[in-house]
């Protein structure tokens, strides 16, 4: 459905997108992540037409947006990061306005109103001022305006920045409905959102795609578990718990008392539980006290900073 191929864009000697390219199927819920600056806002503007690249090129159902800019456009909902909204007006009429510059039929306004106010939660304040409403609801005015023409895609940039967590969940929950019969494009810093709610993934960091998987195998395919061990043996400790199957560094060691707090660095592929067993065995073996042993598997967000960090 969307094909962006070589896409670049700067802001005079800044390379903010440096030669991405990516495919987006129909259907998919893609998670759209990378830190400040990383070039994520500038590609969700040349995905919508509000920008245009310096190269490369982005089609949608195999025709080039550059080219076909009106009838790509009506293919698109575009909520952006700081939700532009008139504030004086009610939801009814700036809904009715948002149809009216699309050009729908007054029917066809009165006919999506009724379906979109309900889908969005937005039927008890119809009659409201913008202004006077809760950042949710905004929101959620926001997501009704990028869906009011029914488009296929949604390009969703931040929805729940600045949300507190009760409302988060509420758009995060309108976002899985969203994506039953749409593709969406989600940006968002909130890594949990993204795996509850994403199929996919692309990182993006300092204007270059760095990973695009699905987030379980980005977690699989990270560093391997992390194994918390608190114990007390003799000096040659540290380099005999080496020796343990599976065990291939140590993160960090502090000594207490005679007791050593390690943080032990799994093989990538390891499983974390067996060589918890491993260390256990060893310590039985050496006669070594154990006191503390938990495994930490490797997280999403654990990815994220390895691939995004420098």
């Amino acid at each position: 459905m969307i094909e962006v191929r070589n896409l670049t864009k700067s802001y005079g000697r800044f390379r903010a997108v440096d030669d991405i390219s990516f495919r987006i199927s129909a259907g998919e819920i893609i998670g759209f992540l990378g830190p400040n600056g990383a070039g994520k806002t500038t590609t969700m503007r040349m995905l919508t037409g509000f920008l245009g690249p310096d190269a490369g090129s982005i089609e949608i159902d195999n025709q080039s947006i550059l080219e076909n800019a009106q009838p790509s456009k009506e293919k698109i909902g575009y909520l952006p990061e700081n939700n532009p909204l008139y504030e004086d007006m009610t939801v009814v009429e700036y809904l009715n306005y948002i149809g009216e510059m699309r050009g729908m039929s007054a029917d066809l306004r009165q006919a999506r109103l009724q379906l979109i106010l309900g889908l969005y939660g937005l039927t008890e304040v119809t009659g409201k001022d913008i202004g006077e409403l809760s950042k949710g609801y905004r929101q959620r005015v926001g997501l009704a305006q990028a869906a009011l023409h029914d488009p296929p895609i949604m390009i969703l940039d931040e929805p729940t920045s600045g949300l507190d967590p009760n409302q988060i969940v509420e758009i995060r929950n309108l976002i899985k409905e969203i994506g039953k019969t749409k593709t969406v494009i989600l940006s968002t810093h909130n890594l949990g959102e993204v795996e509850a709610t994403c199929s996919r993934i692309l990182i993006i960091n300092k204007g270059k795609i760095v990973a695009d998987d699905k987030p379980e195998n980005l977690e699989q395919a990270g560093a391997g578990p992390i194994l918390h061990v608190k114990i007390k043996g003799g000096a040659e400790l540290p380099r005999q718990i080496l020796t343990v199957g599976g065990i291939r560094g140590i993160k960090d060691q502090k000594v207490e008392d005679g007791w050593h707090n390690f943080a032990l660095i799994a093989d990538a592929a390891g499983d974390g539980q067996r060589i918890g067993e491993k260390v256990f065995e060893a310590a039985v073996a050496h006669g070594w006290k154990l006191s503390e042993l938990y495994v930490e598997n490797v997280s999403l967000e654990d990815v994220f900073s390895e691939l995004t960090k420098g």
